[in-house]
């Protein structure tokens, strides 16, 4: 199933502009709160799905029925990019573990690249909800191994997928990889260039987050 966030009016919509306007770009700081922003709403959204079980609290009053998580939800990002779309996560499911796939593209001269996967570390995932981050989902590769290297030994009771911009062609990809996955985008855009980048897309998310770093 795939959600876009944008396809009503909101103040999501401002938030995307903002990630995508090269003017606004320039702005570090503003651009990692807009893509913490989207995280959030992802959050409260995801939250309505997962399961609750029933307490009763004490008040100074008397006593309170109320609800709460049945199991925590483990929140996933793929490093570097992910961070400020994880913490927008974590600022809502502020209690869940944690997990952390290092991955990036190899770029060749032909113009080819491949998925370079360093680092994966998780808690444990076994019957409980999975959350992973990635504001960029263009052809789908890094997602989908991450993916597999989480998922390998423990099935997680839920599997939901937030980014920020999503391509037609790696939603089709990330879907016949992972049917029973949630996608969450903040919008979706359907051309891909010959390099893997989303158009029009925003540019690259990690550069734009946190500098530019040396190609290599």
């Amino acid at each position: 199933m795939i959600t876009n966030l944008s396809s009503n009016n909101s103040l999501l919509a401002t938030w995307m502009r903002e990630i995508r306007d090269i003017s606004i770009q320039e702005d570090r700081l503003r651009f990692r709160k807009n893509i913490e922003r989207i995280g959030e709403v992802a959050a409260y959204e995801i939250s309505k799905l997962l399961p609750y079980k029933k307490i009763s609290v004490q008040t100074p009053m008397g006593e309170a029925n109320c609800v709460e998580l049945e199991a925590q939800p483990v929140l996933a990002t793929i490093l570097r990019a992910g961070i400020p779309l994880h913490q927008g996560l974590l600022n809502f499911f502020d209690r869940a573990d944690n997990a952390f796939v290092a991955a990036y593209r190899k770029h060749h001269r032909d113009g080819s690249f491949e998925i370079e996967q360093h680092y994966a570390t998780s808690p444990n995932l076994e019957g409980r909800p999975l959350i992973i981050a990635d504001p960029m989902l263009a052809t789908g590769s890094s997602l989908v191994l991450a993916l597999e290297t989480l998922t390998a030994e423990q099935k997680p009771s839920q599997l939901h997928i937030v980014t920020a911009i999503s391509c037609t062609v790696g939603l089709d990809f990330v879907q016949r990889k992972f049917p029973d996955a949630h996608i969450w985008t903040g919008d979706i855009d359907d051309e891909l260039t010959a390099r893997g980048y989303i158009v029009p897309g925003l540019g690259d998310a990690g550069d734009l987050a946190y500098g530019s770093k040396r190609q290599g």
